[in-house]
């Protein structure tokens, strides 16, 4: 009996401090290979300044990780012929926008521009562009129709066109040679099948719809009166944009002969329009109806996705957009998240290892090679001990208290110039209780966000958890269970933004006829569910409404001091 021919299909995921590639059996999803690069230059901190919120990717790293990652995919997948692979998808951070000229080029790949990182990616959480952002705000008050109605009434730094007017109102030299303004997210598909114009360019409806203002109510992009009498340095931009964009089952392209070569790949390949990292993740995480998606790393990505016609005159206010076919299409997606999750625990490391950093290494007690390994050791166990120890302290309505706005706000509410908090502190507090209110604090805001959704009337019926928290703090996971007072499933994949890009892949290869279809097939399921413990349900819902009151007085106390 003759064996069906196998087909392959390879998911790149660009994240925060890396990039990781899959390559996916596109029957059954079964992970053939994967492979992970982390940015050099990113590692080194270089063209970024923490203090000023300025984070800048330099286009090298990706451009390294891409031809890394898939090559070292495929030498481990030693027995697949290249010629079974069908397709190619890539998901980014978002929105994550370059400056580039009319070929579509980054300007840092340019030369005198390599070293500017105005030239570079503007990272999702970089906030240089506040001002843009409320300027923008205020601006579109005046405008009818309202043009910030499908991304929750309120624009944020992080988004597309507050970066752009930014960096254009900061650099004359960038301004000057600006061209365009481009998503990571659509550039990669537009550099892997070879374009050579930016009108070639195939932008998606994830990265527009949320973060553009692209909406079909208004014939594409708002016009550009819109921008012009906000700023006259964005007059006749629009006209270099676009007007019409594609859902993630759609092909950009081909590869091109170029990265066929360089990959080992062929010009068969199909390159699938791009997205959004936590789009595509929510579709790796087997997204349903109405369930909350919630992509936990760095920051979360809060995802849900409904029938159009179902939602169709609701407007969430507070949200990141929602968008017909931004996730799957045919249906609505919703995003909101919150700007530190991880970040959050990460913060409270760093500061923890701060004395071990500055004076361990200095240490003459033993040699630095011992010094450097303690110190990785205590750093790699101190989350979990942290954890470990935050388990054991007796659940209390008056303990410590955390906001969780460390990196600003995202949802429900943007509002970047917010900063965290941590009250209720005494003689007795100590790094497991403190640490446990930080924890707090972020599921807290992971519920404020249900809250509004349900207020707006999108009921959230269920919780899905991804990503790198959701599998490895059982401890986080139980209290954001405890908070919600509802269950979340966590998925098995440990890659579910890789494999929802596989899952597009396949989808744009022709194998399945629809993503659900592509889901259905190469979904890895759940392997873990956190019930509410209904003893605790009661004491988080008391701490919950002090969170409430807590963050309305530092947001009236931030609007004071930046008044």
């Amino acid at each position: 009996m003759m064996m069906a021919k196998k087909s392959f299909v390879i998911g790149v995921d660009y994240g925060t401090d890396s990039v990781r590639s899959v390559i996916v059996d596109a029957a059954n999803g079964r992970e053939i290979a994967a492979s992970v690069f982390n940015y050099p230059r990113w590692q080194k901190a270089l063209y970024c300044d923490a203090p000023l919120n300025r984070f800048r990717q330099h286009p090298l790293d990706f451009t390294e990780g891409l031809e890394f990652t898939i090559k070292d995919c495929l030498k481990k997948a030693s027995g697949i012929n290249p010629k079974d692979v069908k397709a190619i998808s890539v998901d980014t951070t978002g929105s994550s926008p370059v400056a580039v000229n009319e070929t579509g080029t980054p300007l840092a790949l340019l030369p005198g521009f390599e070293e500017n990182p105005n030239a570079m990616f503007v990272l999702w959480k970089d906030h240089t562009s506040l001002k843009e952002a409320a300027e923008l705000n205020e601006h579109a008050k005046k405008s009818e129709p309202n043009y910030l109605q499908f991304v929750g009434g309120i624009y944020s730094s992080e988004w597309f066109w507050a970066k752009l007017l930014h960096i254009l109102r900061v650099d004359e030299k960038v301004r000057n040679a600006c061209y365009s303004w481009v998503e990571h997210c659509d550039w990669i598909p537009f550099l892997l099948s070879g374009g050579k114009h930016i009108t070639d360019m195939k932008r998606s409806v994830c990265a527009a719809g949320h973060k553009a203002l692209w909406a079909e109510e208004f014939g594409g992009l708002p016009p550009d009166e819109f921008f012009s009498s906000w700023d006259p340095l964005l007059k006749g931009f629009k006209s270099r944009l676009f007007q019409e964009t594609y859902t993630s089952d759609k092909a950009a392209g081909n590869l091109s002969t170029d990265w066929a070569e360089k990959l080992g790949l062929t010009t068969d390949v199909l390159i699938g329009v791009g997205a959004f990292d936590a789009h595509m993740g929510a579709v790796g995480g087997q997204i349903e109806p109405y369930y909350l998606s919630k992509v936990m790393g760095t920051s979360t990505c809060d995802m849900l996705v409904a029938p159009t016609a179902a939602v169709e005159g609701t407007l969430v206010k507070g949200i990141c957009g929602q968008v017909p076919g931004s996730i799957i299409p045919g249906m609505t997606g919703m995003e909101a998240g919150q700007s530190a999750f991880g970040d959050s625990y990460a913060w409270f490391r760093s500061l923890l290892v701060w004395p071990m950093k500055e004076l361990l290494l200095s240490t003459k007690i033993v040699d630095r090679k011992t010094a450097v390994n303690l110190m990785q050791e205590m750093t790699d166990k101190l989350i979990p001990e942290l954890s470990k120890e935050a388990a054991k302290i007796p659940l209390n309505e008056k303990s410590e208290l955390a906001i969780d706005w460390l990196n600003g706000r995202r949802t429900p509410d943007a509002n970047q110039e917010l900063k965290g908090v941590i009250a209720n502190l005494g003689l007795g507090s100590n790094a497991p209780s403190v640490f446990r209110a930080v924890a707090e604090a972020t599921c807290f805001g992971a519920k404020s966000i249900v809250d509004r959704f349900n207020k707006e009337g999108v009921p959230v019926k269920g919780l899905i958890g991804l990503g790198g928290v959701a599998r490895k703090s059982p401890f986080i996971m139980q209290m954001m269970a405890d908070v919600m007072n509802m269950p979340i499933r966590i998925h098995k994949s440990e890659q579910t933004c890789a494999i929802g890009a596989a899952m597009f892949a396949a989808t744009v290869a022709g194998i399945y006829p629809k993503v659900e279809d592509a889901m259905a097939a190469m979904g890895q399921g759940f392997d873990q569910e956190y019930q509410p413990d209904p003893q605790k349900v009661e004491i988080y819902a008391k701490r919950y409404q002090k969170y409430i009151s807590l963050g309305k007085a530092i947001e009236s106390q931030t609007k004071e001091i930046t008044s």
